[in-house]
């Protein structure tokens, strides 16, 4: 299992969202390159980045900020955030990202994904945003009428190799993780699973482990204090 230290752009910022809810954020570091440099040092060996401009509006409003960390942090880097174009997706990739991850044009171009997936193979992964069982799309502001175990399946017949799964209602929040749907997700898909949102405690990443999930990313626990990375890695290097 992998954990994953997140950091999500605003504005060239580090910041956190409390369940999706642009209007309820905080900014944590106005250097976020410094902050996955720490993450680094605390023995991570992975991160996931999100644009919440680029999600939102659909195009990358942080390049720059991306392609420093990707340079410079020395950690493998996956990426989302307003990637609706194969021109945006080649130039994340060539800016040193190890894998993009697409939400909205998973969702309503599905042939988009796999002609991506054909073409850059497991440098492309796909992000579930969970709300009451449907997929939200457009940095969580809207939500479709896609049942989530539909898209999931989709997804994986679409030759995508590495799915992350947040519950909205869980991000931000740290009130405990959905880890009922990560077991039922976990049974049922033979890809990469990564859990995401309302992850607040080593026990919790324990049990995700247990489950066989592949991967666990970690945010806002992470700056408060409530978990601590160098527990977490050494969860991540016993399994």
């Amino acid at each position: 299992m992998i954990i994953y230290p997140a950091i999500d752009l605003y504005e060239g910022k580090a910041v956190r969202l409390k369940r999706g809810d642009y209007t309820q954020m905080t900014v944590y570091s106005d250097d976020p390159l410094t902050v996955a440099k720490s993450f680094k040092e605390a023995g991570a060996t992975a991160l996931h980045v999100v644009d919440l401009q680029g999600a939102r509006d659909g195009k990358p409003e942080n390049y720059e900020v991306i392609k420093q960390i990707a340079n410079e942090a020395g950690l493998f880097v996956q990426y989302g955030g307003g990637l609706r174009t194969a021109e945006v997706i080649e130039k994340t990739l060539s800016a040193g990202v190890n894998r993009v991850i697409l939400g909205t044009a998973a969702v309503s171009r599905p042939g988009f994904l796999e002609e991506m997936v054909k073409k850059h193979g497991e440098a492309v992964g796909v992000s579930a945003d969970i709300k009451d069982g449907f997929v939200a799309i457009k940095g969580w502001t809207e939500v479709s009428k896609i049942n989530t175990l539909e898209f999931c399946d989709t997804v994986v017949n679409q030759g995508v190799k590495t799915l992350i799964c947040t519950d909205i209602s869980k991000d931000g929040m740290l009130s405990g993780t959905n880890i009922e749907l990560y077991q039922t997700l976990r049974s049922r898909l033979p890809i990469g699973l990564i859990a995401s949102g309302g992850v607040t405690s080593i026990d919790e990443i324990k049990k995700l482990s247990e489950l066989g999930v592949d991967g666990v990313i970690l945010g806002k626990a992470l700056y408060t204090g409530d978990i601590d990375l160098t527990k977490a890695v050494g969860v991540e290097k016993c399994r």
